[in-house]
């Protein structure tokens, strides 16, 4: 008789890359719309596939390998499966790389105005040459922060939002005394709109201090002051990596495996959260291109529902006004 062998599989954890662009009904936050139907079906709905891609690194993928842990891509992320069998040492890391796949992406997409250049340096200290791209987000599962409490608790990946600080650009996200405020020009004396008096009653959306500060070798200069070091794993077409750790010692809920390093019964799942862009709203006449009215406030760029009380912007076009190289506000020109 031939021998047979089975598998048993499960979760090991799952990461929700989640863009409020497409899940936001105009000025209300998709975690604040009432009707749970219509939020059932925003999600069903919902693929990130078709403007982000994500792939685990070449060494993780030797290491899921390794361990017979299959990883998919899903319309709301990414999802890691485990054997029954699979023991899981406690420092294992995996990474994925994610990558934008939409050109119209960084239209609607918050926080996108500073550059994800690449730098190709030379160290005359030790004649090696070193390749960086800025402002690359890195989030963690070590790092990450929670919302809420008990079965509302949600695991986000950023960290903390950070206070004001003089560096501050157009769409930073920043803390004032616990309310969530956003940049609506540069520093100095930057503008700002409000987005909740109490920064916990919203997601942790990615922001600029989710971009960890590069660290260069001795002698090496011209390195920029956010980013990652690109390598054979690495590539250049990162725009955020994501790396998953086994256990973290202080929060257990943020580990995706147990004591015995086996895939927890309840496989954490892990968010990310895109901000949507805000801008001003200028109605301007087709037909001569006189400016007409504006909004008087900054209003978000959603997929669904209408944030102002006219007809809404494209998504793709978001105007930088400048005095001299600071932006002083981001506009949107809806002809009329």
């Amino acid at each position: 008789m031939a021998e047979r062998m089975s598998s048993r599989y499960k979760r090991l954890f799952e990461v929700r890359l989640l863009h409020h662009f497409w899940l936001d009904e105009g000025s209300t936050v998709f975690d604040q719309i009432a009707d749970q139907a219509k939020k059932d079906a925003r999600l069903l709905a919902y693929d990130v596939r078709s403007f982000l891609t994500s792939r685990p690194t070449a060494a993780t993928q030797r290491k899921l390998g390794g361990l017979g842990c299959p990883f998919r891509e899903t319309a709301l992320g990414l999802v890691v499966a485990a054997p029954d069998s699979a023991v899981i040492p406690p420092a294992t890391t995996f990474d994925f790389i994610v990558s934008v796949k939409d050109p119209a992406f960084l239209g609607y997409t918050s926080l996108t105005l500073r550059p994800q250049s690449l730098h190709e340096l030379v160290n005359p200290a030790d004649g090696l040459a070193y390749r960086y791209k800025e402002n690359v987000p890195v989030l963690s599962n070590l790092t990450g922060v929670a919302r809420g409490t008990g079965a509302n608790r949600t695991l986000f990946l950023s960290r903390e939002v950070p206070a004001p600080a003089a560096s501050d650009q157009v769409e930073s996200l920043v803390l004032s005394g616990g309310a969530l405020l956003q940049l609506t020009s540069d520093n100095p004396s930057a503008t700002t709109q409000q987005l909740a008096a109490q920064a916990t009653d919203l997601p942790l959306y990615l922001h600029q201090s989710d971009a960890p500060a590069i660290v260069p070798p001795a002698g090496l200069a011209g390195v920029p002051a956010r980013g990652v070091l690109l390598s054979a794993d690495i590539p250049d077409d990162i725009f955020m990596l994501i790396s998953l750790t086994a256990t973290r010692a202080d929060d257990g809920t943020y580990s995706f495996v147990d004591a015995a390093g086996a895939a927890k019964a309840d496989a954490p799942v892990y968010q990310v959260r895109f901000r949507n862009r805000s801008t001003l709203w200028r109605y301007l006449n087709q037909r001569t291109g006189v400016v007409e009215s504006s909004e008087p406030n900054p209003l978000p760029l959603t997929h669904f529902g209408n944030a102002g009380t006219r007809q809404k912007p494209s998504r793709g076009f978001v105007k930088a006004e400048k005095s001299g190289s600071k932006i002083t506000r981001l506009t949107s020109e809806i002809y009329v």
